[in-house]
């Protein structure tokens, strides 16, 4: 994965890693934002409704392909407790691995919402929460801020309880992309969807309390050694019309759903504290059958993990 040749994009994505380490200390060896994480291999096995959709390669085959997904918990700390509110969204990244070194990936989180649709954006909504310790004189930047980006503060009010386990959570690709069905010549763009087979289970505020500091990351293990966890993959299609260039823009819940496989992960990634460092997601597909939108957030994401995965690898 080459870095973008467009210097200002190349410079917006270190000062946003600046600005998470700013956040929340340097950490060598773990990425600036959902740090902690964990990473289990499995299989995707794709409906006879994917390839309608898309030539790509992992939609088409009629045999399963592996994959490795990384769950992961918000904020660039590598220790944050489970229960601590900013944990959330959790994050989930999972690789089709289609050949030696032929892959492509899918990168969600468990909230559909964003609180901005450019970097530069971004980076000034995470210069204002840094800027307003508590204490600070009312208005602070980050309400300012807020006043003034209605996506922000949408991302802020919506809730976000925890789930029980990574099991039962769903996850939100927020980019939207284009599918191909190659010999067809019919394209649609969409957005992920991750769908739990063991349905959503959320904590209310009392269960929480009664949880451990790491009770999804010891429980993930210890489900696993039980059996395979599940998820269907599903695509949400846009109408024509429909904005498909701003993660903040959502569309009517009435646009139709394509269930486009089962992703099951059966085993813990061997050494998994070296593979977390080691593996570098791409929110770009890269492959024939899905391309990307002119999204500006997906540029500057590529570029950043890009960034930020060789400053770990180099830890």
């Amino acid at each position: 994965m080459p870095l973008p040749t467009d210097q200002n994009l190349i410079d917006l994505s270190n000062e946003l890693i600046a600005q998470f380490d700013a956040l929340f200390n340097l950490h060598p060896g773990f990425r600036p934002a959902h740090a902690r994480g964990i990473m289990l291999t499995g299989t995707f096995f794709p409906t006879k409704d994917a390839a309608t959709l898309s030539s790509a390669p992992h939609f088409t085959k009629s045999e399963p392909t592996p994959v490795t997904v990384r769950f992961s918990s918000s904020t660039g700390l590598p220790d944050i407790p489970d229960t601590d509110p900013n944990a959330n969204p959790r994050g989930f990244a999972v690789r089709f691995n289609l050949g030696e070194h032929v892959h492509t990936d899918v990168i969600g989180h468990s909230t559909p919402f964003f609180p901005t649709r450019t970097g530069a954006e971004f980076l000034e909504f995470l210069r204002a929460i840094a800027s307003s310790a508590p204490g600070a004189s009312s208005p602070t930047p980050i309400e300012a801020f807020l006043g003034t980006h209605p996506a922000a503060l949408a991302f802020v009010q919506t809730p976000k309880p925890p789930p029980s386990s990574f099991a039962h959570e769903s996850y939100f690709g927020l980019n939207a992309m284009k599918f191909i069905n190659s010999s067809t010549g019919a394209s649609r763009f969409g957005r992920y969807i991750i769908v739990p087979e063991a349905g959503l289970k959320h904590l209310d505020e009392a269960a929480i309390k009664a949880q451990s500091k790491d009770f999804l990351f010891d429980e993930l293990p210890q489900r696993i050694k039980q059996g395979s966890i599940s998820f269907q993959l599903y695509v949400q299609l846009a109408n024509d019309g429909d904005v498909v260039d701003d993660v903040t823009v959502h569309w009517p819940e009435d646009r139709p759903k394509i269930n486009l496989g089962k992703l099951t992960f059966t085993d813990l990634v061997e050494d998994n504290n070296h593979e977390q460092k080691r593996i570098i997601f791409d929110p770009i597909p890269r492959i024939h059958g899905i391309e990307p939108s002119n999204d500006p957030l997906l540029e500057l994401r590529a570029a950043l993990y890009l960034i930020s995965g060789r400053r770990r690898r180099q830890a």
